[in-house]
């Protein structure tokens, strides 16, 4: 993120984990810093019309995955948006077409303290994202932040922490997609929407602090509990997320789909990440949008006993 503290953070984590590699790489996708007061909860708004961009073609999605150790594509490849890099967190499919997803927060053209997706700036649909591995761009085809403010969404808690985009693939780039996270596997579902304080959580952060080393990418830690009535989940890790990681996948103990990382807290305990909850996120999109989007599992066991050091 912008703002200082959150720089000097993150900093200081980068620095420790990969001191001594020499230059530093092209500025990432800041988190969102996360003021530590949690909003009240107050009745979500009734549905409306879809908010989804519409597809540049109809066909059929694809058939079949590429395999997951040659798949191109996949949970955790950088996107960059109008330049700014985030991390994709899972694969999703409808009828039609692919997606990958990210944070909204991705898209967002406001400052990075800024955490109301009801009211901060937003690129809108139809923007194209570079994905990396994907011959084409893609293209932004849903994002909570513009979903609500075309709603006239008022609930702060939903504002707070609805924080999923979707990226629509090129039908070029579907057969090199596997939706199997990196080094963990999974999901093998969608998690039930909470996490029990102690519980773990595995992630893969692929930030460009991170220097492209896969030694730094897989994440272990735990969840911290959950806050905004489920909507959003508490994490610590090893390492923690940095700016860059936003977006990335997160998942449960049973390696369901647990949620997308969002913001990077300074208090009451620096380092911990707040975490959107995919359930409650998927759920608005099939209440406010027409859209049939579902998360696609992974085809790769899930291996949590192995110890969070890539590749």
């Amino acid at each position: 993120m912008r703002a200082s503290r959150a720089i000097v953070v993150a900093t200081m984590i980068v620095v420790a984990m990969v001191a001594g590699t020499g230059t530093a790489p092209a500025a990432p996708r800041p988190f969102r810093w996360k003021p530590p007061a949690s909003p009240a909860t107050t009745a979500p708004t009734p549905p409306g019309a879809a908010t989804v961009a519409p597809a540049a073609e109809t066909g059929p999605p694809a058939p079949t995955w590429a395999p997951a150790a040659t798949a191109a594509i996949h949970p955790g490849v950088q996107t960059l948006t109008a330049g700014r890099q985030c991390t994709a967190n899972f694969v999703f499919t409808d009828a039609t077409d692919v997606y990958v997803g990210q944070a909204a927060h991705c898209a967002g053209t406001g400052d990075s303290t800024d955490t109301d997706g009801c009211g901060s700036a937003s690129l809108p649909l139809g923007t194209a994202v570079e994905v990396t591995g994907a011959s084409h761009p893609g293209v932004l085809a849903y994002s909570s932040w513009v979903t609500m403010q075309d709603r006239h969404e008022t609930d702060p808690t939903i504002c707070a922490f609805n924080d999923l985009a979707l990226v629509r693939l090129d039908p070029a780039d579907r057969a090199d997609v596997n939706p199997s996270v990196p080094h963990w596997g999974g999901p093998v579902d969608l998690a039930p929407g909470d996490s029990a304080t102690g519980s773990l959580v595995y992630s893969s952060g692929n930030s460009k602090l991170r220097f492209g080393l896969p030694l730094l990418m897989p994440k272990l830690g735990f969840s911290l509990g959950d806050q905004g009535d489920g909507w959003s989940h508490q994490v610590l890790t090893l390492t923690p997320g940095i700016p860059g990681d936003s977006g990335s996948a997160v998942l449960d103990a049973q390696g369901r789909a647990l949620g997308v990382l969002s913001t990077l807290e300074i208090l009451p305990l620096p380092g911990v990440n707040g975490v959107g909850d995919l359930r409650h996120e998927l759920d608005y999109l099939h209440t406010q949008t027409s859209s049939t989007v579902q998360l696609a599992v992974g085809t790769e066991p899930f291996n949590g006993a192995q110890l969070p050091v890539g590749p």
